[in-house]
């Protein structure tokens, strides 16, 4: 199969690597739904080049720079990862197809360049969770055995992730350019984004073509970080290098979703701060932008000055932007119709009461939209904890149920990616190279809106106290 380098040509991006040749790779997870949508050959030889990349020895590795919890980083690159090129799916659009955990690179900064096992399959079930959820992501294609032994906290069976995204151009990708003052390659840079990612800006020309472009990128983080705080996932290291301009989740390392409610919760153990906290994320992906933006300044025929204030004036409508698609969710989540005080005073009222009280993000959402769909009534303790808020809330859909339930059910799932039930498959494949609890997570969360009863126990949360001792750890 030939994989064309679509940053081949683009300044020094892309860096001739070697994959690591590995004695006994074998495959170990395959996505076939995945390798249909990308039109591939699911024959023995395609899983087993695609998985392992050894039949691509002469791969690349892209160079990018980066913000790492605020603090700027000039050169950091692919460490552990192998740009194998990009595939044209059926119809017509490219993937760059990717591995993790392939051996070192002239990123690594020391680093072996390889991945446990217990990240692979993290990356393998959050991905396709969030894909599931409806939530702009990477893809895990394939996770394979390297045959060989991680030595990390403990030692580990080495593993292969096969990552497909749409592109892996980042912000930190235009941070190396203009870093490097490249104006040729950031130029080729914005051409490149906007024939992946934006070819309805194809049209725009100059300066005009470089604000549709910011704002654009912009509109996509507005997207995501909205799914995130739909869904309750916690990204954990928001860095720069880790923002994708096609609006795509990225790096699934230190992640996690929030089961009792908590806008300051935070998991990673790598965030002493709280700078990337469940309720932070808006703030940070503003920061994001700003940090793109001062990228795209010597691209401007104008001068400096009013090429900044006029990037200023895009970045300054987030605000008003993220909060209209943050209301609007939120109203979707509780199946409101129009937007007026009463209704925002429900939702302000039901989040201080999750807050206040650790109520459960998932399941309370899921028993709100079961009471409105299928009129189950809402159970105890959460009726309770909820008060005469549920009776007003019930009294405001009461005249349009059917047109609530339509709304609610696309936006609450039922069953999500509990921590400590990854964490439980995670254990068993570092224990004894597989988990029969594997194919039950994946079914139920391949289909997250809909809850068969046989998965009704994926709903639970932790147990008391569980989630407060929980942390993630980035997975290098």
């Amino acid at each position: 199969m030939k994989l064309d380098n679509p940053y081949a040509h683009i300044g020094a991006l892309s860096h001739s690597a070697q994959v690591r040749q590995f004695s006994q790779p074998q495959l170990l997870l395959w996505n076939s739904a995945l390798a249909k949508t990308l039109g591939l050959s699911e024959d023995d030889t395609t899983k087993a080049q695609l998985a392992s990349g050894q039949s691509y020895p002469d791969a690349n590795a892209l160079a990018y720079a980066g913000h790492q919890f605020g603090n700027y980083v000039p050169l950091l690159g692919d460490g552990r990862a192998h740009l194998l090129g990009a595939v044209t799916d059926p119809q017509g659009l490219s993937w760059d197809v990717q591995l993790k955990g392939s051996g070192a690179t002239q990123f690594s900064r020391g680093g072996d360049g390889l991945c446990g096992i217990g990240p692979a399959v993290r990356e393998f079930i959050m991905s396709e969770a969030l894909a599931a959820l409806k939530v702009p992501t990477t893809r895990c294609l394939s996770v394979a055995l390297s045959g060989e032994t991680v030595m990390r906290q403990q030692p580990s069976a080495g593993a292969i992730v096969t990552r497909v995204a749409s592109s892996h151009i980042r912000v930190g990708s235009f941070q190396f350019l203009a870093a490097q003052q490249d104006e040729q390659g950031l130029a080729q840079l914005v051409e490149l984004t906007i024939k992946r990612h934006y070819p309805e800006l194809a049209a725009l020309n100059g300066d005009e073509r470089l604000l549709a472009l910011f704002s654009a990128v912009m509109d996509k983080q507005i997207e995501l970080i909205v799914h995130w705080l739909r869904i309750g996932f916690i990204h954990g290291v928001m860095n720069t290098d880790n923002t994708l301009v096609s609006g795509e989740t990225i790096d699934y390392g230190p992640c996690a979703m929030l089961n009792g409610f908590d806008f300051g919760r935070v998991f990673s153990s790598i965030d002493r701060t709280g700078r990337y906290a469940f309720g932070n994320q808006p703030q940070i992906a503003s920061w994001n932008l700003a940090r793109f933006a001062e990228t795209l300044i010597d691209l401007f025929s104008v001068e400096r000055d009013q090429a900044v204030a006029e990037l200023t004036q895009v970045l300054n409508t987030f605000g008003d932007k993220f909060n209209a698609a943050l209301k609007a969710m939120w109203l979707q989540k509780l199946g409101l119709l129009a937007e007026d005080n009463e209704a925002e005073a429900l939702v302000d009222e039901l989040l201080g009461l999750m807050q206040q009280q650790q109520l459960d993000y998932t399941n309370t959402f899921a028993a709100l939209t079961a009471y409105c769909h299928q009129g189950t009534e809402v159970p105890e303790p959460l009726a309770s904890s909820l008060g005469d808020w549920l009776a007003r809330w019930q009294a405001r859909i009461a005249g349009h149920k059917e047109q609530s339930a339509a709304l609610m059910s696309a936006a609450n799932p039922q069953v999500i990616p509990r921590n400590h039930r990854v964490e439980e498959v995670i254990a068993d494949f570092e224990r004894q190279g597989h988990s029969d609890k594997l194919a039950p997570l994946l079914a139920a969360i391949r289909n997250p809106y809909c809850l068969d009863p046989e998965h009704v126990y994926l709903q639970q949360p932790p147990e008391q106290g569980e989630d407060d001792s929980y942390q993630t750890f980035c997975g290098t």
